[in-house]
């Protein structure tokens, strides 16, 4: 009743939202370490580890002259990096603060602003990870050339888009189904390993195993980046419309998901807690 009367405008607004979103994006670059260079560090390893293990197993497996002529190392980052970012925004989202959860007890919070925050921040890290990664191969190992570096940053944003999309349409179900959506997580996280595609070429796969990559949209993600980082290869079977009409329709289907979740917290959850 004592609170001064403010007046909002459109742009008043939409600064505040603005700004909402980057405090929470600064928060949760700090939820995984109270030190943000060692979150930092830590992913970096994450990432490291990863391209690591996948060259040897390339090397193992005599895989390498499935890999498109240029340095290999970079080959398998192409890969990786984007697996990683689309991996990370997934897990992101699912995990961002829900209607239910205490910081939205603070008025001017909403789960949209949560949502935001969580992914932007997954992307700012991912795309430092990779920055210090590819600096650190390129000055201390060998220098790199990317063909299209707009390009191929194009389609981490996409990659991060998707993971987005599929993490909006698992955290408006995970409130009423949180054990299933864990499972299902988790398969397609794993399954993902391979599905991706980020071990293959789909100019070299046979029309039978194609299919079998061709419905996921960080497939056709990789595979159009390496186009862009490699001058040497053309993809002829991906395409870049796909992934963002799939990423776009599940971004609607969780966003009517999420709203009706939203609704329907205070009936449903606090009742049962």
């Amino acid at each position: 009743m004592f609170d001064p009367r403010r007046t909002s405008t459109t742009f008043g607004g939409a600064f505040e939202t603005l700004r909402l979103i980057y405090r929470t994006t600064a928060r949760n670059i700090r939820k995984t370490h109270s030190n943000p260079v060692i979150g930092l560090l830590m992913n970096m390893l994450q990432t490291v580890m990863f391209v690591m293990a996948f060259y040897f197993m390339f090397t193992v497996l005599g895989l390498r002259s499935n890999a498109v002529r240029g340095d290999f190392l970079l080959y398998i980052m192409s890969g990786i990096f984007l697996y990683m970012t689309h991996i990370k925004a997934l897990g992101a989202v699912t995990g961002a603060d829900g209607p239910t959860s205490p910081m939205m007890q603070h008025a001017p919070l909403n789960t949209i602003i949560a949502i935001c925050g969580a992914a932007l921040a997954s992307l700012y890290i991912q795309i430092l990870s990779m920055s210090v990664v590819l600096t650190i191969y390129h000055v201390g190992f060998t220098p790199i050339t990317i063909q299209d570096p707009a390009g191929a940053m194009g389609m981490i944003l996409l990659a991060w888009f998707t993971g987005v999309s599929v993490g909006m349409v698992l955290r408006a179900a995970k409130p009423w189904f949180p054990g299933i959506v864990n499972i299902i997580s988790t398969i397609y996280t794993r399954a993902n390993m391979i599905a991706s595609g980020k071990m293959f070429l789909a100019n070299t796969m046979p029309g039978y195993m194609l299919v079998m990559f061709d419905w996921n949209p960080l497939f056709h993600a990789i595979d159009q980046a390496r186009g862009f980082v490699f001058i040497n290869y053309n993809p002829h079977f991906s395409r870049i419309d796909y992934p963002i009409y799939v990423a776009v329709t599940l971004i609607m289907i969780g966003l009517m998901g999420e709203f009706y979740t939203r609704k329907h917290a205070s009936i449903s959850w606090f009742a049962k807690r």
